[in-house]
């Protein structure tokens, strides 16, 4: 496939095949210009039930396969993945509006994930212990069955990578469902896995919205489903999935807090805070959201400003999702401003010579917040801080604490001590010391506390495994002469 070749529609992909059954499209629009780059099927009930059977169909060779012949599948993609980088960046970018460094660096995080995938035979292998005289116990774990993941916008190639490399090596299938904003990269995705050599029917595409999602939640096929997307929605898919008998990992939204210290590094400070907060346009459920100055950091504060008018729309800032989206974003700027906030910089307005029918927001900085505003409290999901004031890292602590989200906090520092603090006492799941993104990298795993993440365990590393598998335990005695005691 070529990108630069408009797709004049995306297809479900089902046993193998890209098909569609004549249901209601949906346009895909380019948030870079506005232009229409396809459409989409909005699926049924009858579509995600056909994907689903073809996923149980596989499921038994797939399963019965080795380790060693499945990874083998995921070594070839992880090479597919890089040989076609140019392609799958550009993809990426055309559909979400990345930047292109940006959406490189989603495809190379894609990489890693795969990497990670094909290491798993090395950390699970099986415990066996002579628990008695002649009495074996074996663990082993073995995969569920057929299960699901639901697919955000913002990261159209790394996230679904979040979920199958690791749930199809464990010998799972599965049906996915991306965002119906951002429907190519998964459609290249499920091409290259079939060209390395994945058999029809271990991983189906089901296109579509709000009907495919309850499907995916009722079918008693599916033993599992992880969910990506806001937190209204993931408090939604968690209860009707859970209800249904599935396991359920959900990943909300987020309002991520920088702590500023008056003796963090100001450059390093300044320049973090602000890749934080407009990297990915703001959407990204890790951003920085507010900032929170703890006594003297007006210096900090300035070189945070003049650092942010050095990234301009449509060069190094990439644009925001959708008109509905930059409208909402600019809504909750000028709300701000209303109730007694100070625009330091405000990126309203912001147009693209060349790329007007486009969704851009500039970088915005907002200072003098309060508590109770909107600004400091929900997720806006795009490239806008939010700076809120303290007189002492207790009071900085409490303020983040006061956040129903709880994804990632950072704190920017040189003292070890006053760093520890924040480690111990913030309520998130991720936690930076002198880093705005403070992602963890593999086998590390990616994953909030509080509304930002519903359901246990992670849905990345070594903790995802715990999500995919089931254990079966077995008690295993050959030896009539051994010595009787309690297990005979």
């Amino acid at each position: 496939m070529n990108v630069s070749e408009t797709l004049s529609e995306v297809k479900n992909y089902i046993d193998g095949k890209f098909e569609r059954n004549g249901q209601n499209s949906m346009d895909v629009l380019s948030p870079l210009d506005g232009s229409k780059i396809s459409s989409i099927p909005l699926s049924t009930i009858q579509d995600v039930d056909s994907a689903v059977q073809a996923a149980k169909k596989a499921f038994p060779s797939w399963s019965d396969m080795t380790f060693k012949e499945r990874v083998q599948i995921f070594f070839r993609y992880r090479t597919l993945l890089e040989k076609n980088m140019e392609e799958l960046t550009e993809l990426v970018q055309l559909e979400n509006g990345k930047t292109y460094g940006e959406a490189k660096a989603e495809v190379e995080k894609s990489m890693e994930l795969c990497e990670f995938a094909v290491s798993i035979p090395q950390i699970i292998t099986n415990e066996v212990q002579e628990v008695s005289k002649g009495v074996e116990c074996r663990i082993e774990r073995k995969p569920l069955g057929v299960v699901a993941s639901i697919t955000p916008f913002n990261f159209p190639n790394m996230v679904p990578h979040w979920t199958l490399p690791n749930a199809l090596v464990l010998g799972n299938t599965m049906v996915m469902k991306p965002s119906e904003l951002v429907p190519l990269s998964t459609v290249r995705m499920a091409e290259l896995l079939k060209e390395a050599g994945l058999p029809d029917g271990v991983f189906n595409i089901v296109n579509g919205g709000k009907e495919v999602v309850e499907a995916i939640c009722d079918h008693e096929d599916i033993k599992a489903v992880s969910f990506v997307g806001s937190t209204k929605v993931a408090k939604i898919v968690y209860k009707r999935a859970t209800s249904n008998l599935k396991r359920c990992v959900a990943l909300g939204g987020a309002k991520n807090h920088l702590l500023v210290l008056p003796d963090a590094n100001p450059e390093m400070t300044a320049s973090n805070v602000v890749a934080s907060m407009s990297g990915c346009a703001g959407q990204r459920c890790m951003a920085a959201s507010v900032m929170v100055g703890v006594d003297k950091v007006q210096h900090i504060i300035d070189r945070m400003v003049e650092e942010a008018k050095t990234i301009i729309p449509g060069e190094n800032l990439g644009s925001v999702i959708t008109k509905e989206a930059k409208e909402r974003i600019e809504g909750y700027i000028a709300e701000a401003e209303k109730n007694g906030a100070k625009i330091l910089l405000d990126g309203r307005n912001a147009t693209v010579k060349g790329k007007e029918g486009g969704y851009y927001v500039g970088p915005t900085i907002i200072d003098y917040v309060t508590t109770d505003m909107s600004v400091a409290r929900e997720e806006i999901f795009g490239p806008v801080i939010s700076i809120l004031r303290a007189k002492d890292l207790d009071e900085a602590i409490e303020i983040e604490n006061g956040s129903n989200y709880g994804n990632a906090a950072a704190v920017f520092t040189q003292s070890g001590g006053l760093a520890k603090q924040v480690m111990e006492r913030a309520s998130a799941g991720m936690i930076g010391v002198n880093i705005g993104v403070p992602v963890p990298r593999e086998p590390f795993s990616f994953g909030g506390w509080n509304e930002s993440k519903f359901g246990v365990g992670d849905i990345t590393g070594r903790s995802s495994i715990e999500f995919w598998t089931q254990n079966k335990k077995t008690t295993i005695k050959w030896n009539p002469e051994a010595k009787t005691n309690w297990m005979s």
